[in-house]
């Protein structure tokens, strides 16, 4: 599926590296259905599966990297997904962590106790939501922590001219926290990252990403002030030379149909943000 989008946007768009389109944007130069592909979190098959397809169709990439999940950690979401996915019982009993009772008899009823675990949990303060996590991962016995990159991996990206953003370090929900702990976790991962492949970490993904909800005008002007460029949001959109640089928009067609993908990228061109 992932090669169809690549193998469309190549032939009807204008795939740039993000700091190519910036340069543009800056100078009103940038091409007609310019695009940029980007991905967060900071997911192994970034390397193993993306870029190899993005790398033969010639379209740029940027990872957005939350590091404290580096090296055998794990998005707690993710956690959530692949214990319940292998988990060998019919009940899943979280009264303890102050959730209730969970149906898990087959597939389908799996799925959806992760669809309203997630949602459950989103939203936690991060120590609460670590709790749940933990109390989760600890009905199942196999690991579930090996999807996201190395610290050698990040190097691996950056050396085959792969764009690397900073992500936080921990992928809080910004909204829930004090400024001073929300500075550090956007300030953090940028250091990190800058220690790691040795060049500016110029790109800044809000986790989440909904303006208003999941990070506030606080945070982005946090992201600024830690001296980020760039950064964008999940707001679905199209940016422009008017845009805020710090709160770009961006679309994420999950269409299985090639017509229907197409489609609906050129009609999110109608939402100038």
């Amino acid at each position: 599926t992932f090669r169809w989008h690549m193998a469309l946007i190549a032939k009807y768009f204008n795939p740039l590296s993000l700091a190519e389109a910036m340069a543009h944007m800056e100078k009103g130069t940038l091409p007609d259905r310019a695009i940029c592909v980007t991905f967060d979190d900071g997911y192994v098959d970034n390397l193993s599966v993306a870029l190899p397809i993005t790398q033969a169709f010639g379209v740029p990439m940027t990872v957005f990297v939350a590091t404290d999940f580096l090296d055998g950690g794990s998005m707690w979401n993710d956690s959530i997904r692949e214990s319940v996915r292998i988990m060998d019982c019919t009940e899943l009993d979280l009264t303890e962590v102050g959730l209730q009772r969970f149906l898990c008899h087959d597939q389908q009823q799996k799925r959806q106790v992760v669809a309203d675990l997630i949602q459950q949990v989103k939203y936690l303060e991060p120590s609460q939501r670590l709790e749940v996590v933990d109390a989760i991962k600890s009905r199942v016995v196999a690991n579930v922590d090996s999807l996201m990159l190395t610290s050698q991996q990040v190097v691996e990206l950056a050396g085959c001219g792969v764009n690397i953003g900073a992500h936080t370090q921990s992928h809080p929900i910004l909204s829930n926290l004090d400024l001073e702990r929300a500075r550090e976790e956007i300030a953090g991962s940028k250091r990190f990252l800058e220690e790691l492949i040795g060049t500016p970490v110029d790109h800044f993904a809000y986790p989440n990403g909904r303006r208003g909800v999941d990070y506030q005008s606080s945070h982005r002007h946090l992201v600024e002030e830690e001296g980020f460029k760039v950064a964008v949001s999940t707001d679905w959109g199209v940016s422009t030379s008017a845009s805020d640089r710090y709160q770009l928009p961006r679309f994420t067609p999950w269409d299985a149909d090639p017509r229907r993908f197409l489609v609906r990228l050129l009609m999110n061109y109608a939402r100038k943000k």
